[in-house]
């Protein structure tokens, strides 16, 4: 028999006096049975009420019982749909603590809530045979090794998927690829050490449920934004090594991170659940309270608002779902390693319920501007959704990072299709102070990137006008239509010299217009090696050849001309300075000159010259620090350039071959920059001149 317990914690508790203490917010509920099973999760055993209900919190304390306890819950209450109440005690229920997962879901029927044709008759079939259930978990001890420091202006960002990143790396022993110790192992962080990154940026590790019409097509959410158990790894990230656990495997992966002195940030997805919309499943959430955890349409509660685009949207406009989101951040930082985390369609965490507007001050970004263990993490925003003004760049709070699309989208239009103007390229290439120079916030605010999972590869960018998502089942409707791409004359693959040069080239150039900017630049994992999804710009249901890495066909040389741009990056301090330019510099203080092609300074009507797309930027460090010139040239024809007084020497040629030696030698007063090529120069030590003579 149950005691009563305490409410809080929530979630399933071991003692160390023993006995665990099981507790479930569920304030609409009228009854609430603790369901015990087999160590597989495959037979019921007991069925016990939960005796005590304090605030809204189910309790009960199991004496005896000890971690790897196998539980659900049962959850009785009204059923009247129309007005959000879905209880229903036939379905077997995951806790939204649950820290490690039993089962997967199949897509099958019977976890509907309401009988298949009659959605307002709830279903009476037993769902726990099959239902997901959650294992108690043993407490485990911080983080074994320190965390690194890295300096804001320093960070360098890599977006990664743990399965596609390893499943085929020759160098990770078979039966750990695709998984978190594969992602551990020395040859795959030797890679990214040798690269220059210093942050990890997985995609989703909370532990998901595929979507039922995927499952219907064969298909699964590979990327992972389907989550049902937020304080859970995947399971399919786990080796299933014996001696270990998901989340064990997991905080090996985060300690070894951070021995190679770098950062973990996990992509976390809470503005959805995997419960879909109104057909979908009832799984947890939508049967412990649905009318709490849910935004629910005002004129018919029955419905989902779906301002995600994924079905249903939490409700952080309430304080038990704030805490849910809070607890499960703090669990994978204190008790799983990780230093941050970017947030996925961020601005729904921050709408009001009833008219769905967003709030800067919202609650949750409130909680987490004052929690003393999340307020010191990298916070990164999505800051977009698909509700209404849903496009929220440079709105977050001091503090936060948010993922810049208009740097990508510039630096495409510029490069690709001259569609952008100098003085756009200008605004991305020094940090976007039209979204982010207010309250106190910094260049390093800006996200840059030219790609990311949701859109094509670099390579792709440059090897395909037009999307190709057939593989996906959706007849190639789905993903981004307006890319900016540029196939440089032939669709896909090509053994024709010329274009496979230019293609090179303009990878080049993007790559160093990419990681020569202020702000936070972040790698798509698999640029670095030519990664191709053959044209799918939605490649998220795909796990297989399309998404994981082809280390077999990797281009070394490429990754050796990243390594080099971030090396140049560390070197030159300026285009990784993390305060804004000053507009007025003061003399002998730290200024940056726009200069025309004949080297004199852009005049107001120079910006607006939408036939001219090549400009010289000149970085004047204090005294005593070495100048550097950048000379970009997105013409279609070559463009001479007249030096800025001083003596030059070029770092880097992005029209050269990626392995091919820096000149040493001083260049010539005047210069050529092949079209779509960028240079870097820095001044000659003991020659070159402190300030321009402009």
């Amino acid at each position: 028999m149950l005691s009563p317990g305490t409410p809080y914690p929530l979630g399933a508790t071991p003692s160390p006096q023993g006995g665990i203490n099981f507790a479930l917010a569920a304030p609409g509920a009228s009854a609430v049975h603790l369901c015990l099973f087999d160590s597989q999760g495959e037979h019921e055993q007991q069925r016990l009420p939960l005796p005590a209900c304090t605030d809204g919190v189910w309790h009960g304390r199991l004496p005896g019982a000890r971690a790897g306890l196998v539980y659900g819950y049962r959850v009785d209450g009204p059923w009247a749909p129309r007005q959000g109440l879905r209880f229903n005690p036939a379905k077997l229920l995951l806790d939204p603590y649950a820290q490690e997962v039993v089962g997967r879901y199949g897509g099958e029927d019977i976890f509907l809530d309401h009988e298949p044709d009659a959605p307002d008759r709830r279903d009476p079939r037993d769902s726990a045979p099959v239902a997901l259930k959650a294992r108690v978990s043993a407490p485990s001890a911080l983080p074994a090794v320190a965390r690194p420091h890295i300096d804001a202006g320093a960070r360098v960002l890599y977006e990664l998927h743990v399965g596609s990143q390893t499943r085929l790396h020759p160098d990770v022993p078979e039966p750990l690829r695709g998984t978190f110790a594969g992602l551990a192992q020395p040859a795959v962080l030797d890679h990214l050490q040798r690269l220059g990154v210093t942050t990890l940026s997985l995609m989703p590790v909370q532990h998901r449920a595929d979507e039922q019409r995927l499952l219907k097509l064969g298909l699964t959410n590979h990327w992972g934004y389907s989550p049902i158990a937020w304080f859970a790894p995947e399971m399919r990230y786990w080796s299933g090594r014996p001696g270990t656990t998901p989340a064990q495997e997991f905080r090996s992966l985060a300690d070894a991170v951070h021995a190679r002195g770098m950062e973990l940030v996990v992509d976390v997805v809470f503005n959805h659940s995997a419960e879909t919309d109104e057909a979908g499943p009832m799984l947890s959430l939508r049967g412990i309270d649905n009318a709490l955890y849910y935004h629910l349409r005002a004129e018919d509660p029955s419905l989902y608002e779906n301002w995600t685009g994924c079905g249903n949207c939490l409700n952080l406009s309430h304080p038990r779902v704030v805490q849910l989101v809070m607890d499960s951040l703090r669990h994978w930082v204190t008790q799983l390693g990780v230093d941050g985390f970017r947030f996925d369609l961020a601005p729904v965490l921050a709408r009001r319920a009833g008219d769905g507007a967003f709030d800067p001050g919202a609650p949750f970004l409130a909680a987490v501007a004052q929690d003393p263990v999340l307020a010191r993490c990298l916070l990164i925003a999505e800051p977009w959704d698909i509700g209404p003004d849903g496009y929220r760049l440079g709105q977050f709070p001091p503090g936060w990072l948010e993922w810049n699309d208009r740097f990508r989208d510039t630096q495409r239009a510029f490069w690709l299709h001259r569609a952008a103007g100098r003085g756009e390229f200008a605004r991305r290439l020094c940090g976007s102070s039209d979204a982010f120079e207010h309250d106190g916030r910094g260049p390093v605010a800006s996200v840059n990137f030219v790609t990311a999972h949701d859109g094509f590869t670099l390579r792709d960018l440059l090897s395909y006008d037009q999307r190709h998502n057939e593989a996906n089942g959706e007849h190639n409707r789905d993903g981004h239509a307006h890319n900016l791409s540029r196939n440089c004359g032939v669709e896909g693959d090509t053994d024709d010299p010329v274009v496979l040069a230019e293609r090179a080239r303009l990878t080049r150039t993007l790559l160093a217009s990419l990681l020569l900017s202020q702000g936070t630049p972040m790698l798509l994992a698999g640029d670095e090696i030519g990664h191709s999804q053959r044209g799918n710009n939605n490649a998220y249901c795909q796990d297989n050849a399309i998404t994981w890495l082809d280390w077999a066909s990797a281009d070394t040389r490429l990754a050796a001309y990243v390594a080099r741009l971030l090396a140049l990056r560390r070197e030159a301090a300026p285009l990784r300075r993390a305060q804004w330019w000053p507009a007025t510099p003061a003399p002998g203080e730290a200024a940056l000159h726009w200069l025309g092609t004949d080297g004199q300074p852009l005049a107001p009507a120079d910006w607006n010259d939408a036939g001219c797309h090549a400009l010289a930027v000149l970085f004047d460090p204090p005294a005593g620090a070495p100048r550097w010139l950048l000379l970009a040239n997105a013409q279609a024809q070559p463009a001479c350039f007249v030096l800025p007084p001083g003596s030059w020497q070029c770092r880097l040629a992005s029209d050269a071959e990626p392995d091919a030696p820096a000149d040493a030698a001083q260049l010539p007063p005047t210069v050529t920059v092949p079209a779509g090529s960028l240079w870097l120069a820095c001044g000659i030590p003991g020659i070159e001149s402190n300030q321009t003579e402009t």
